[in-house]
């Protein structure tokens, strides 16, 4: 699987260009699937309003794109419907558009549902925002902890080896300066990116490339 671990979407032409090279077609051409499970655990989004603009494209620079298609994969229903329902679904499609919201309520219904076992074995890209692209480390570190499972810790899915502090000085986020995410990254045990809203990484094949026409910083341990 290729990723494209965004803070806040396809936010400039650098990254809406590796997108697009990372597709090896036209968006016109692809078809996606949108998976806004992850709001649904956020105080500051949840159900409601914030899901609908995320599916339907107001609130994001994803699900606007242009698709050929556009479907709606949500975690927790998975659970209760048959594999052959959704797997072959999943198979096919050409680009997973996954929203941000709370990275460990994610990561619970990821494994609850069985896609994060189906993940590397896909050919899709995977284009997360925020928590989107977070659930990919290995873990988030405490900043980042909010809904928390019933063992408690910070643990996400491991597929890249480094963790992510999106959104930095953002102006309605006032905590996450670059201060914080330094902190932040001392508390971690691999290498940890911090990222503003105009940066993706992207990761074919293990190879990580960072895309940006803002401002980040690779924190080594």
């Amino acid at each position: 699987m290729k990723l494209l671990l965004t803070s806040a979407g396809i936010k400039n032409k650098s990254i809406h260009d590796s997108l697009v090279e990372m597709l090896d077609k036209p968006i016109a051409e692809s078809n996606a699937l949108c998976i806004p499970t992850a709001l649904y655990g956020h105080p500051w989004v949840g159900p409601g309003l914030n899901a609908w603009q995320f599916i339907s494209g107001k609130s994001d620079h994803m699900v606007d794109l242009g698709w050929k298609s556009v479907g709606v994969l949500e975690l927790t229903a998975l659970p209760s419907i048959d594999e052959d329902r959704w797997v072959p679904l999943v198979r096919e499609t050409d680009v997973l558009l996954v929203a941000g919201g709370d990275a460990l309520y994610l990561y619970h219904w990821m494994r609850q549902s069985g896609i994060a076992d189906l993940l590397p074995s896909l050919d899709a890209v995977y284009v997360g925002m925020s928590a989107g692209s977070m659930v990919m480390a290995p873990n988030i570190g405490e900043y980042f902890v909010g809904w928390t499972p019933l063992n408690g810790g910070d643990k996400t899915l491991g597929l890249v080896n480094f963790a992510m502090f999106p959104h930095l000085d953002h102006e309605l986020l006032p905590g996450n300066t670059m201060a914080s995410a330094e902190k932040w990254a001392a508390g971690m045990q691999g290498p940890a990116y911090a990222i503003d809203d105009e940066t993706a990484i992207k990761v074919i094949d293990g190879a990580v490339e960072v895309v940006s026409e803002g401002h980040w910083k690779l924190f080594s341990p």
